[in-house]
């Protein structure tokens, strides 16, 4: 009995045994089986995950690369975020007049037709005391006025002279000679007015040196004695009138100086660097004007054209710690702004700012920036285009 339960025994240890050889090599099975499926798949999250850096460095949303020399080719630079004082600014509209003695309007001296002593057009240089126009009423009426004055003048003179010899002789008395004396002064201004006459009429002509910037008549024309022939305006000096809502009255008295850029030209001026000062503000509004005049004079030191409409940044107080960029950092995309922050030498990175108050040169960043990020100043183009271009690419191969 015992032996045979030894034999029993002995068989089931022996198939227990093999069992368990059976399922090691099972289980060996499913570990290889399990290494290839996990090596397969580590080889695809790792293809994945290439794809994924490549479109990261190639073209995200806000990642952008340029080829190496390509920052040197462009000229790119950049301009660290310091804060730094800022001023506060109303913008508004305005334009460029002449200051006040600077332009100077000529009139006919006489009623009659306008002849040009040459061919004068907006811009012509004029020297002071050059003939402009002849005034001619001849054919008109009861003739030259000019001629009329010429011979007036003439007969005045002689009796005036005649009257001076006899007055010392006593052949006249004071009397008659202070008569006769004051009707040649009267006779020689009114030859005078009339712009001492010649064979085409009364001249009319500039008081001063400057440029014609308007021209009232034609040749030809028919004028009243004082009616305006042209505006000269000497350019050295002119005057900037801003027109500023009445919302901002409260922050007149604050206002020292301003920038302002025309409707023909990019450049900003700057009074300040122009000899600019504040001549007045409004200190009210017409009855139908919705806005308060600001009035500042400068020298004309940029060619700037009277009579021009100008974009007007008027600066006020002084803030300190305010991080602000150049104008031309930033870029507009559907409503948003936004700036380029270099990375490292090749790289960048397309970061949306909210904007505040701007100076016409520089615009302040309320958020986005922090000090010490590196903006893109010049080349701001060129990296807009090769984050456009980079970015459409990766995401077809992402797709596919």
């Amino acid at each position: 009995m015992k032996k045979h339960l030894f034999v029993v025994l002995t068989i089931g240890a022996y198939l227990m045994a093999s069992c368990g050889n059976h399922t090691h090599d099972h289980s060996h099975d499913n570990h290889g089986h399990n290494h290839a499926t996990e090596t397969s798949h580590h080889s695809h999250d790792h293809s994945g995950h290439d794809h994924s850096q490549g479109a990261h460095n190639h073209g995200t949303e806000n990642g952008i690369s340029l080829k190496p020399g390509e920052v040197e080719a462009i000229g790119l630079t950049t301009e660290t975020a310091t804060p730094a004082p800022f001023t506060s600014v109303i913008k508004c509209t305005g334009n460029v007049i002449g200051a006040t003695g600077d332009v100077m309007t000529i009139v006919a001296p006489q009623s009659g037709t306008v002849h040009y002593n040459r061919a004068w057009a907006d811009g012509s240089a004029v020297s002071a005391g050059t003939a402009l126009f002849s005034i001619s009423s001849r054919n008109v009426g009861s003739g030259d006025a000019a001629e009329r004055a010429r011979i007036s003048y003439e007969t005045a003179l002689a009796a005036y002279e005649r009257a001076q010899t006899l007055v010392k002789d006593n052949i006249i008395s004071q009397r008659e000679y202070e008569t006769t004396r004051e009707s040649y002064e009267q006779a020689r201004m009114a030859y005078e007015a009339l712009g001492s006459g010649n064979a085409t009429g009364s001249e009319a002509r500039a008081s001063k040196a400057g440029y014609i910037t308007r021209l009232w008549v034609s040749e030809g024309d028919y004028v009243e004695a004082g009616a305006p022939l042209a505006t000269i305006a000497q350019n050295k000096r002119l005057q900037l009138r801003a027109d500023v809502p009445q919302r901002y009255y409260n922050d007149l008295p604050t206002i020292t100086s301003a920038n302002f850029v025309t409707s023909y030209d990019d450049q900003v001026c700057e009074l300040a660097n122009m000899n600019g000062k504040l001549l007045s503000y409004g200190r009210n509004a017409g009855e139908t004007s919705y806005f308060v005049p600001v009035t500042f004079d400068f020298d004309n030191r940029a060619t700037i054209v009277p009579g021009s409409s100008v974009d007007v940044y008027l600066l006020g107080k002084t803030r300190n710690d305010v991080i602000s960029v150049p104008m031309a950092s930033l870029t507009e995309e559907q409503g948003l702004f936004f700036v380029y922050r270099r990375l490292c030498q090749n790289d960048f990175e397309k970061v949306e700012v909210k904007t505040g108050a701007s100076n016409g040169s520089r615009i302040e960043i309320l958020s986005g920036v922090k000090p010490g990020d590196k903006i893109v100043v010049n080349g701001v183009y060129r990296v807009r285009l090769a984050g456009a271009s980079n970015a459409l690419p990766s995401a077809h191969n992402h797709n596919h």
